[in-house]
């Protein structure tokens, strides 16, 4: 399929304000919690966006982050556990117009709904999932999760948990993804911006938000999003820009020949153009992997990591489908019921 443009958009005909799709229900999360950052991006989105407003569908499973379709102003489905990106499936298959958003935390996604999550991705259906990572099962509070640190005390790892835990991104980047991007709930300006580029990517899109759950796992991600360590912990990845970070933006990726390695600018005689240049369109997974996996010595990785374009099974349902009516003897109901042999009763 060459054409990979979106067949079915219809955008409103007036200007929408974030005012158009909040909801008035009460948002019951607690205070502090990151997903009213991520409520917040996704308002801001959905104008930009240009959909008609009945034309959005949000659908979630269960959990905190699953409350969603409850706190935005448009249709939305809240599922069962595990089953919203199967659901979702079934909607955006139903009809392809609709702008379809997925929401689901790290269990909800990884845990029971793990086998819908990596065959949407696979399938590449045109919708747009979001992630809540806050490394626990907050709803059911605080059992550990499959993103859960290595070694955790909770609920039920009294003596700490012994599952290696799932990396998200590896996990859509090995079921094929075509678009995965990480965000900071401490950062909804640029949550924002990758939503919105998820928004208009066609195809699934997969933005993974590391967010904090106050009350079972607090500061789940401190040592990457302090204030005060922010700067030298992570990396914004801009496409076709090299890769610097730091509070003085003094350090940069350089890929060895191996492996990708932390180098400070002016050292040794390194200069801008000893780094790695982000293309988070290459198809090849090897970088777009390697930037996925960086913690430790080397900073997490966040915006846009990887958006490739690839065949859309939406689409390519549709086209499918009007090819077989086109080629079909069967026109409509009764040629069905008055074919093969027939006898008078």
């Amino acid at each position: 399929m060459d054409n990979m443009e979106r067949h079915f958009v219809l955008e409103s005909d007036v200007e929408l304000t974030k005012a158009d799709f909040t909801s008035d229900q009460m948002v019951k999360w607690c205070p502090g919690c990151g997903d009213h950052a991520i409520l917040s991006s996704l308002l801001n989105v959905f104008p930009k966006t240009h959909h008609k407003k009945e034309n959005i569908c949000m659908v979630s499973g269960i959990g905190c982050s699953s409350r969603i379709p409850y706190y935005v102003d448009t249709y939305g489905f809240h599922g069962i556990h595990g089953r919203a990106c199967a659901i979702a499936s079934g909607v955006k298959l139903a009809n392809p117009s609709l702008s379809v958003w997925i929401n689901m935390g790290d269990g909800d996604s990884m845990a029971i709904g793990g086998n819908h999550l990596i065959h949407i991705v696979r399938r590449n259906l045109d919708v747009n999932i979001t992630i809540f990572n806050n490394q626990i099962y907050g709803l059911t509070k605080g059992q550990y999760s499959p993103t859960t640190k290595f070694g955790q005390i909770t609920k039920t790892s009294p003596y700490g948990t012994i599952d290696y835990p799932f990396n998200p991104a590896e996990l859509i980047m090995g079921a094929q993804g075509t678009f995965y991007a990480r965000a900071l709930d401490v950062n909804p300006k640029l949550t924002t911006d990758i939503m919105l580029q998820a928004a208009e990517h066609y195809g699934t899109s997969v933005v993974e938000v590391l967010q904090n759950c106050v009350i079972f796992n607090d500061k789940a991600h401190a040592a990457i999003t302090d204030r005060e360590v922010r700067d030298d912990k992570t990396i914004l990845l801009e496409h076709g820009k090299p890769m610097i970070f730091g509070k003085n933006r003094d350090k940069g990726i350089r890929f060895n020949g191996t492996s990708l390695e932390v180098v400070t600018l002016g050292e040794n005689g390194i200069t801008e153009k000893d780094l790695l240049v982000h293309d988070e369109t290459t198809e090849d997974t090897g970088i777009h992997m390697m930037l996925a996996q960086m913690k430790g010595d080397m900073p997490v990785a966040i915006g846009v990591i990887r958006s490739v374009k690839k065949g859309v099974y939406t689409q390519m349902f549709e086209e499918q489908m009007e090819e077989v009516k086109a080629a079909s003897k069967y026109k409509c109901v009764d040629d069905l019921l008055n074919s093969g042999d027939t006898w008078e009763i």
